[in-house]
């Protein structure tokens, strides 16, 4: 039976046609109110470079209600190319929230997008195999949980701002995320606070700024160096 409409958090048009939605424990919507989608893609998927990878692995460190996986999935479908995805999320929206922000829009025909909607949320794993993507949600709290190591080519920090969710943006999480990320792997997030950007270089990390999607200047992107070459190479 569908949801009472009543009962869904808020649902927010965005000027280039995507959705998202306002969480009320953090105050905050999900993606930005200057569009949804278009964030996704210049933050994250082209802020990675991710939408030219042959091969992308992506970490996502809150899954928030799908708009980030979606724009890697119509990506890596037009290419043709596979994707696997991990993604943490400690408090899932309904399925009933993650249809409605996506209704009419990219990659909700894709078939590990609808198994998705069909086995949302099961605890307290969940994993989707469809032509040629590998999804894996964990719904644990990324504080505590074994995060996979040395390996996402990109790596989307999305866990609200850091004035809101402030556990997830410090030194001691910048570290853990650094050590998931494989060498030359890229990490991403539309803050571009200062304390984020000391901590990413306290981990490690190459961190610059970059131009904003609309709506916002700035934002973050920090790269693990790769391995140097081979002796002799």
């Amino acid at each position: 039976m569908p949801a009472d409409p009543s009962a869904l958090p808020t649902l927010i048009d965005t000027p280039d046609g995507s959705r998202t939605a306002f969480n009320a424990r953090f105050g905050e919507a999900y993606g930005s109110r200057f569009g949804a989608a278009g964030q996704a893609r210049h933050v994250f998927v082209e802020g990675t470079d991710t939408h030219t990878h042959p091969t992308p692995r992506v970490l996502e460190i809150g899954f928030g209600v799908g708009v980030n996986f979606r724009a890697t999935l119509t990506d890596a479908a037009r290419r043709g190319v596979p994707l696997e995805y991990v993604a943490y999320e400690f408090d899932p929206a309904t399925s009933e929230v993650l249809r409605a922000v996506a209704e009419g829009n990219e990659g909700t025909e894709h078939p590990a997008w609808t198994a998705l909607l069909e086995g949302w949320p099961t605890l307290p794993t969940l994993t989707v195999e469809a032509e040629q993507v590998r999804l894996t949600v964990h719904f644990l709290d990324v504080l505590t949980a074994d995060l996979p190591q040395a390996w996402a080519s990109a790596l989307y920090l999305d866990g609200f701002s850091p004035d809101r969710n402030p556990e997830v943006w410090t030194p001691e999480v910048a570290a853990r995320l650094a050590g998931a990320l494989a060498p030359g792997g890229i990490l991403a997030t539309y803050s571009a606070a200062g304390r984020v950007r000391r901590a990413l270089a306290a981990a490690g990390l190459s961190v610059e700024k970059r131009a904003g999607p609309k709506g916002k200047r700035e934002h973050l992107r920090a790269v693990r160096e790769p391995l140097p070459p081979l002796s002799g190479q």
